[in-house]
């Protein structure tokens, strides 16, 4: 059972203290050999509040065990990234902690690690195309669709309700493999009513191609949607809209607003992260969900992951079958992400901690 040192929300006691007894013995020198252990952390963006997260708290935690941590981020610039990468190999980093940007451009500069025995974990967003990444540590990315998908269903009711309501589809970036099981694990939802006419898209772009938004960017989605609604619709009204990311969310919402619709008028819009700004928009009643996913837990998770490889131990891991890089099915560790909206954001955000309370107008 993997333990969330800092932020330990479930398991026995008993379980937690031998785990403990087991990260305090590591955290002298960083594995136990004396020398402390180089940890490397390249993050994709600062322009993404989860990713300023996600790298504050890998930081944390591995400087909580010992380690010597070096953190980067590439704002989304593929080059960058890998020069910063090619740094840290240099650098002579035990391990390397990786949320790539573009998935299938890293394999140069991994098999450069690799020469050097580097461990590399794929953080959250899998490396495609090459056997040096070692293990990979995320959300189980399909139920994030499932989520997304599910919170339109119940929504709409659309077990009992006549219909049809419209629905346009939004995606994430084409060079995040998770794009790809964030719009399947919704679409596996949503797909039943729209083959019975249920669901209409309207704009008829339903293939993930169409749909999908590059760089994860909330202006380009905003362009996509005002372009949508003029070519599109009229006098209807969209009365849903699958959005796979808050910052999206935001601009799909900030389309609709300059399109004239009032707050009631507002179609049901997911998202992804529990950005504070979003949390605030499902306060306000604009965006209707999130899904939640606790950085922290997945800091702690990847922590653990490599304290487990420093004392000669296999890490744990849930999944050996779903996560084929194309070169290699990849080792595993996936946590289970939470729907958030009106009715639970305060105890699963703010009472967490995750989310200061004076930071929202509640």
């Amino acid at each position: 059972m993997n333990v969330n040192r800092r932020h330990l929300l479930t398991g026995s006691v008993g379980a937690a203290a031998v785990a403990l007894t087991a990260s305090a013995c590591a955290s002298e020198d960083g594995g136990g050999d004396g020398e402390a252990k180089k940890v490397g952390i390249a993050m994709p963006t600062k322009t993404s509040e989860r990713w300023i997260a996600d790298g504050d708290n890998l930081k944390a935690a591995f400087q909580d065990e010992g380690y010597e941590v070096t953190l980067q981020y590439a704002n989304d610039e593929v080059d960058t990234q890998v020069s910063q990468i090619e740094t840290m190999v240099s650098q002579g980093q035990d391990i390397l902690v990786v949320a790539a940007i573009n998935n299938e451009a890293l394999n140069g500069v991994l098999a450069q690690a690799k020469e050097q025995d580097t461990t590399v974990i794929a953080y959250d967003r899998l490396i495609l195309g090459t056997d040096d990444v070692d293990y990979y540590a995320t959300f189980d990315n399909y139920q994030v669709g499932v989520l997304q998908g599910g919170y339109i269903v119940t929504a709409l009711d659309l077990e009992n309700a006549e219909g049809p309501f419209n629905i346009e589809l939004f995606a994430g970036s084409l060079d995040d493999n998770n794009t790809k099981y964030f719009f399947n694990g919704a679409m596996d939802q949503l797909n039943p009513y729209i083959d019975e006419g249920k669901l209409v898209v309207v704009s008829g772009q339903t293939d993930l191609q169409q749909v999908a938004t590059e760089r994860w960017d909330g202006a380009t989605a905003q362009a996509r949607m005002d372009d949508i609604l003029s070519t599109h619709y009229g006098s209807e009204k969209v009365d849903a809209v699958l959005a796979p990311y808050d910052g999206i969310s935001r601009g799909i919402i900030a389309s609709l607003e300059g399109a004239g619709y009032t707050l009631e008028e507002l179609p049901v819009v997911t998202g992804q992260d529990a950005e504070v700004e979003s949390i605030q928009y499902i306060i306000d009643g604009r965006q209707s969900a999130t899904v939640f996913k606790d950085t922290r837990q997945l800091a702690d998770t990847t922590v653990d992951m490599v304290i487990a490889l420093v004392n000669g131990e296999e890490p744990e891991v849930n999944d050996t079958e779903t996560y084929d890089n194309g070169v290699k099915v990849v080792p595993s560790m996936l946590l289970d992400p939470v729907s958030v909206d009106i009715e639970n954001y305060q105890e699963i955000v703010v009472d967490s901690g995750y989310i200061d309370a004076s930071s929202l107008d509640q």
